[in-house]
C-alpha cells in the first residue's frame, strides 16, 4: 500500500494524514519494521494505529504502558488456578512428576497478553506500544527483541516466533528519552501540532457542518496558545473538543464572553487560565463579537480520546 492510498483512505475515516505520516507508514509496512511515532499528547498519535487498524482491516492489539510495566501484564501469564486444579485432578493418575509437569506448562495453560497475542494471530494485527516512555528502562530493555526479531521467549515453552509480523506503532510523549537499542530497531517519526491550514481540515473531517469562521477562529487561536508558555499545550483533540462545544453552543465565531465561559475545553491547569487571562489585550485582535445560529446543527456525540481524529460515525 503507497503513501496514496494510504492518505486517501485516511481522509476517508475523517484522519487527514500528511506526507511525512503517510510514507512513514508505507515504509513501515514496506520493511516490517516498528515504527516510532514521537510529539506531544493529542497530536494523533494514538489514533494512527486506530486508523491504520481499520484501513488493513486487521485487528488493532494494544499494550497501555505505564511505570511498573512487567512480562507478566505484556506478554503472558500462567493461569494458577487452572493449575491447581489439574495438579489435584491427576493426583492418581499414574503419570511421572515429569509429564505432570509438562501439561501445566503447556499452552493450555498460558493467558495470552498483549505482545504475545499480537505475534500469535494468523492475520497481522496492528500492535499498538502507547506510551512507551512511561515504561521503565527494564521493560524498555525486554521489547528488544520482539521489535528486533519478532520473537519472544518463555522459558517453560522456548523461543516463539511470530506467526505473521504485525505493523508495530510505538508512541511516546516524551517524558523521558528513550534508549539508542530501541530507537535503532524501529522508522522514527516526530508528530508535532497541525498548521492553522491542516487543522482546519481536521476540524472539517470531524464536524463537516463546523461554519468555516468558526474552524478558522479556532485554527488560529490553538496557534496562538501553542506558542505559550503553558504547563499543558492544547492538542489536536482540545481543539475537536472545544469545536463541539462551540457547535452545541450555536457560536459561528469567538468572543471573549464565549472563551471564558469554555477555556476548560482547552486548557486544563489552573495556571495556563490565569496566563491567559493576563494576556486578553495581546490575543483580543483574535476574537470577534460572537453571534448565536438559530436552528444549527447538533453536533455528533464525541466518541474519541486522546489524539483521536476520526470521522462521524454513520
Amino acid at each position: 500500500m503507497n503513501a496514496a492510498r494510504i492518505r486517501e483512505q485516511f481522509a476517508q475515516r475523517g484522519f487527514i494524514a500528511g506526507d511525512d505520516l503517510t510514507t512513514a507508514l508505507e515504509l513501515t509496512l514496506a520493511l516490517e519494521k516498528p515504527l516510532l511515532v514521537e510529539g506531544p499528547a493529542g497530536v494523533g498519535k494514538t489514533e494512527t494505529a486506530k486508523v491504520l487498524a481499520g484501513v488493513l482491516g486487521t485487528r488493532l492489539v494494544r499494550l497501555q504502558c505505564y511505570e511498573g510495566l512487567d512480562a507478566a501484564s505484556a506478554l503472558y501469564e500462567w493461569n494458577y488456578s487452572k493449575q491447581l486444579l489439574r495438579i489435584r485432578l491427576t493426583e492418581n493418575s499414574g503419570d511421572s512428576p515429569e509429564a505432570r509437569e509438562a501439561q501445566i506448562f503447556s499452552e493450555a495453560f498460558l493467558l495470552r497478553r498483549p505482545l504475545l497475542e499480537a505475534i500469535t494471530q494468523d492475520r497481522a494485527p496492528v500492535l499498538l506500544i502507547d506510551e512507551v516512555d512511561r515504561a521503565d528502562e527494564a521493560f524498555e530493555a525486554f521489547l528488544l527483541e520482539l521489535l528486533g526479531e519478532f520473537q519472544v521467549t518463555i522459558p517453560e515453552l522456548g523461543t516463539i516466533a511470530a506467526r505473521t509480523r504485525p505493523a508495530v506503532i510505538l508512541t511516546s510523549n516524551r517524558s523521558r528519552e528513550l534508549s539508542d537499542a530501541l530507537r535503532r530497531r524501529c522508522l522514527y517519526l516526530w508528530l508535532d501540532y497541525p498548521t492553522p491550514e491542516a487543522e482546519i481540515a481536521i476540524l472539517r473531517a470531524r464536524l463537516p457542518d463546523i461554519n468555516l469562521r468558526l474552524a478558522e477562529a479556532i485554527a488560529a487561536f490553538m496557534a496562538y496558545l501553542r506558542d505559550q508558555p503553558f504547563r499543558k499545550l492544547p492538542g489536536v483533540a482540545e481543539s475537536l473538543d472545544w469545536a463541539i462545544a462551540l457547535t452545541r453552543l450555536h457560536r459561528d465565531a469567538l468572543d471573549a464572553e464565549t472563551l471564558d465561559k469554555t477555556l476548560g475545553c482547552i486548557l486544563k491547569v489552573q495556571e495556563d487560565w490565569i496566563l491567559l487571562r493576563s494576556q486578553s489585550a495581546r490575543y483580543a485582535p483574535l476574537l470577534t463579537n460572537g453571534a448565536v445560529i438559530e436552528g444549527a446543527p447538533a453536533p455528533p456525540e464525541s466518541d474519541y480520546g486522546i489524539g483521536s481524529v476520526r470521522a462521524r460515525r454513520g
